[in-house]
């Protein structure tokens, strides 16, 4: 039985306790809202710094442009945008009441209005909307982090449990970054402390935001953005906060998602002027923009410009050039390839949506752990015990600590055992092949041989008088680990 299968009833024994013994209602109401999180679809959160990109990414996850990405601080409200199943835009106050809002779209981002509500009562917009990419997965707009307003900060701290009263209500973090900054990582800190439901370098996510302007915008900005993402991949700043770094160009990630017939048409006039014109076209923006010889209008070149960004322009030319982008369809589908977000999207069905179940079981272990300290009454010591058994019994939780203290370096084990944790344990949810370092071709006999030396091995390393008592109890379960892969199809 999974963890989360055995804490749903001794959550729902926990509540009828606290209501039987005259507990206090805004505890009970914490529970409820914990069971009702076990039944929901995962829920993200994009984090960063303002502009740091959160809204275009989120438009390119979704596949449409909902969230406002103009100039200025966008997002000063935490929004949720979530599958539903007709439009609907409601709003959360302060005071704790909601209402349905109205909201206008025309072929853009959503335009929602308020009414006589003034944004500082506004505590959470919540966008229901039909849409397959967000069925496993609920995605959460926060503004940014170092905002000039402080309120607006504070509301996407207390939002992921980051601020001193902890309680976040995402299940993971998908933290955008430009450099290494020590707020970046104080922020990665406090989302990481122990305290926080569910936080662990598992449910955190890096990404180099804003790739394609690595590099002046090159052609290969995104080479370069790669090798960048590789070496903040092996810092140990970040690595023991993170599960991995990936590079994003988001303008082009949400133009491949968005892009239009009438817009494709002018890429493909601007391709089709003779190379040193359109060579010197395409240096500067200015140029870009000022040229009064050029056949496409200097409102529709304004516009490319905006939605697609200097690297994005020039890599879309360069395409319809090449013969690689013959038709709007077949630009769209490699303007995704090449931003990044198609296996940006697959990686997050590998390291996040597969691991639903350990992430939300954290969540509700922290937060009944989190009820208990305020229940000391001997009547809760039963559940309290259950509650500890769980904990201590449960494969996928070790899992986790394993890998948590293997990142850390908490645990020393050898190089050759560390990059094997690494690739066993940090793909959870990948196919076997992946977790066993083989290729896909690899016959299931040889992946059955290579799960049996795996046990044998790890079993030996846990019986040698050798082995350190707390890296012989690690071994264990890492040779448990590989018997789960036996009945992994």
């Amino acid at each position: 039985m999974s963890a989360v299968a055995e804490l749903r009833p001794l959550l729902e024994r926990l509540r009828a306790t606290c209501i039987a013994n005259g507990a206090p209602a805004d505890l009970v109401a914490d529970l409820d809202r914990l069971a009702w999180r076990l039944d929901q679809p995962l829920i993200v959160a994009l984090a960063g710094k303002v502009k740091a990109g959160k809204s275009t990414l989120l438009n390119a996850l979704i596949g449409e442009e909902l969230a406002p990405t103009d100039a200025g601080e966008c997002t000063q409200v935490v929004t949720v945008y979530r599958n539903g199943h007709t439009y609907r835009v409601s709003i959360e106050l302060t005071d704790g009441t909601s209402r349905q809002v109205s909201f206008r779209r025309d072929g853009g981002a959503l335009e929602i209005d308020f009414g006589s509500t003034p944004l500082e009562q506004v505590a959470k917009i919540i966008v229901d909307w039909p849409s397959s990419r967000l069925v496993g997965m609920t995605l959460i707009d926060t503004p940014g982090l170092d905002s000039i307003a402080r309120d607006t900060s504070d509301r996407t701290h207390a939002f992921l449990g980051t601020d001193d009263d902890g309680g976040g209500e995402a299940d993971a973090v998908i933290y955008l970054m430009r450099h290494v900054h020590r707020t970046d990582l104080g922020f990665l800190e406090a989302f990481h402390d122990e305290a926080q439901a569910g936080a662990s370098p598992i449910s955190a996510i890096a990404v180099l935001s804003r790739a394609d302007e690595v590099g002046a915008c090159r052609i290969d900005a995104m080479v370069s953005a790669q090798r960048i993402a590789d070496s903040w991949r092996r810092d140990p700043r970040l690595r023991r906060l993170v599960q991995t770094v990936v590079p994003v160009a988001g303008l082009v990630a949400q133009m491949g998602a968005t892009l239009r017939e009438d817009e494709y048409r002018a890429l493909a006039t601007i391709a089709a002027l003779p190379r040193a014109e359109a060579d010197a076209l395409l240096l500067t923006t200015d140029r870009f923009v000022d040229d009064l010889s050029c056949q496409v209008t200097q409102l529709d070149r304004e516009e490319l410009l905006d939605r697609l960004g200097v690297f994005g322009v020039r890599l879309c030319i360069s395409l319809i050039r090449l013969g690689a982008a013959p038709s709007a369809t077949a630009l769209a589908t490699e303007l995704a390839n090449r931003s990044g977000v198609v296996a940006f999207r697959n990686l997050l069905t590998t390291v996040l949506t597969e691991r639903r179940d350990v992430l939300k079981a954290r969540v509700a272990l922290s937060g009944m752990d989190a009820a208990l300290t305020k229940l000391p009454a001997p009547v809760f010591d039963p559940i309290r015990n259950e509650l500890e058994r769980i904990q201590a019994s449960a494969h996928e939780f070790e899992e986790v600590y394993l890998l948590n203290a293997v990142r850390s370096g908490v645990m020393n084990f050898r190089q050759a055992e560390i990059e094997e944790l690494e690739r066993l344990l940090g793909s959870i949810g990948a196919p076997r092949h992946v977790r066993l370092g083989v290729g896909p071709d690899t016959s299931e006999a040889e992946m059955h041989r290579l799960i049996l030396d795996g046990v044998e091995r790890w079993r030996r390393r846990s019986e040698n008088p050798m082995t350190a008592l707390e890296l012989a109890g690690a071994a264990r379960s890492v040779a448990r680990t590989y018997e789960g892969l036996l009945s992994v199809p």
